[in-house]
């Protein structure tokens, strides 16, 4: 007689069986949406009979993959985009390969008492479809890859139109280093074409059980409306607010760094600085001091503004992740290479400070006290909850922003990407999700609770 584990491996061989009449490949890029789903519901139905300690074997072989392919995958990515910054790829590309966490994140829980046991375990949703952005295509698909296989699912990868190349390659780098471990073909899959129409395929396929968005507010809306399990990481508009009890040397060394890294590209980087007013002068020459380069002149700061928006009042997106150095040519000034950002003086409704520009420009507006520069805080992050930056050494200061301004990520002094594991403790996570309210995303995130209880019995006690 079978025991109910060999019920359960029969059951899913004759699943996976059943699903095998489709089109066959084995590193993961198909032309169709079907053909794709029904490879990664294959794939996922050999994952989940394998056990976790084949989950571990796979995410390792994973890792090590990424790690030997972090330059050439950096490269292609910066080459296809013409955004960020190929050095800080690099360690955008480690982090997220080596810190997402893995089978460890969804460990069950168990409830005794006078009553039973409840065995509170984390199940996989099934194949889940990805929406990648073109700021961090590979990186965002490394650590979405490493949750999902944790979690126990598979995943239709939809890649953005600007990064096609990119992640067609790092989901081939991953389905090989899979499949030499002895994991399933096709667990990572990705269409060969990027298209608005595939990708709402995707979004609407009755196999796909789960989504996760990483992009604009588009994007994560239809998510959101598709009546599934969505996961939404949409855009920011981090500000960073220096009071008068902060070290503000430090503090212009930091926020210099943090808007510097990547070009301002991700989204949790500083994108504006609100400093009270006694202490703005010497902010700014601490921030000149590490590299920014200063528009001293409104002319200045109105070609600049000119430059990086469009005549409908737009972003222009010709901008978007460029080196500090290219914005200011293009305004006819010289400046090095190694340039991390653009500073400037702006009234608080200026458009680079209440609309997220993915760019090195940083607008600084001058406040009357901690109170009021916290309110206007609030007002230009405008309820995304997404990250906010203090430089303060007064914990009621930095008390009262946190309440007020509700982020998922609040670092205090320290530059922006601290709060992702980059200089600070945690875990990181290229996924963000303040809409929908999961945070930094790690395996559990994708996964479903299930509880077992046995009542009135295995009560050692």
């Amino acid at each position: 007689m079978n025991t109910e584990s060999e019920v359960v491996k029969a059951i899913i061989e004759q699943v996976i069986k059943q699903l095998n009449g489709g089109a066959v490949h084995s590193d993961g890029i198909f032309d169709e949406v079907d053909d794709a789903v029904d490879a990664a519901l294959k794939a996922h139905y050999e994952l989940i009979s394998l056990g976790l300690t084949k989950r571990e074997e796979i995410i390792e072989a994973i890792r090590q993959a990424g790690l030997d392919n972090t330059e050439l995958l950096s490269k292609m990515e910066w080459e296809e985009t013409g955004m960020g910054r190929y050095e800080h790829k690099l360690i955008k590309h480690r982090l997220a390969i080596m810190k997402t966490p893995g089978v460890e994140d969804i460990r069950p829980e168990v409830i005794t008492g006078d009553h039973g046991i409840t065995l509170v375990e984390k199940l996989p949703f099934g194949v889940a479809g990805c929406i990648t952005p073109s700021t961090a295509p590979s990186e965002t698909v490394f650590h979405n890859v490493i949750c999902m296989i944790a979690a126990g699912n598979s995943a239709v990868i939809s890649p953005h139109p600007a990064a096609i190349k990119t992640t067609i390659k790092v989901v081939q780098v991953i389905n090989e280093a899979v499949t030499a471990v002895g994991g399933p073909d096709n667990l990572i899959v990705c269409l060969n074409e990027a298209t608005l129409q595939k990708a709402s395929q995707i979004i609407k396929h009755p196999k796909i059980s789960l989504l996760v968005a990483t992009g604009g507010e588009g994007v994560v809306k239809e998510v959101l409306s598709s009546g599934k399990k969505a996961i939404g990481a949409g855009p920011g508009n981090p500000p960073v607010l220096v009071d008068e009890t902060a070290d503000i040397e430090k503090a212009g060394k930091d926020i210099v760094s943090g808007a510097g890294f990547e070009n301002d590209l991700q989204c949790i980087g500083e994108k504006e600085v609100l400093v009270v007013r006694s202490v703005a002068d010497q902010l700014i020459r601490a921030m000149v001091k590490n590299g920014a380069y200063l528009l001293e002149r409104n002319e200045q700061v109105d070609a600049l503004t000119k430059l990086v928006t469009t005549s409908e009042g737009r972003i222009n997106k010709d901008y978007i992740g460029k080196n500090a150095s290219v914005i200011l040519k293009a305004m006819g000034i010289n400046a090095p290479d190694s340039t991390p950002v653009i500073i400037y003086e702006a009234p608080v409704e200026h458009i680079t400070v209440m609309e997220e520009f993915l760019m090195p420009i940083l607008p600084i507006i001058r406040v009357d006290s901690v109170d009021d520069g916290i309110g206007l805080a609030v007002l230009i992050e405008g309820g995304r909850r997404h990250t906010a930056i203090m430089h303060s050494k007064n914990v009621d200061h930095m008390t009262r922003f946190a309440r007020k301004i509700k982020t998922t990520i609040f670092v205090k002094n320290g530059p922006s990407y601290s709060g992702v594991g980059l200089g600070g403790e945690g875990y990181p996570a290229m996924t963000i999700a303040g809409p929908t309210g999961e945070g930094l995303t790690s395996p559990q995130s994708f996964t479903r609770i299930q509880r077992c209880v046995l009542v009135d019995g295995f009560n050692l006690r």
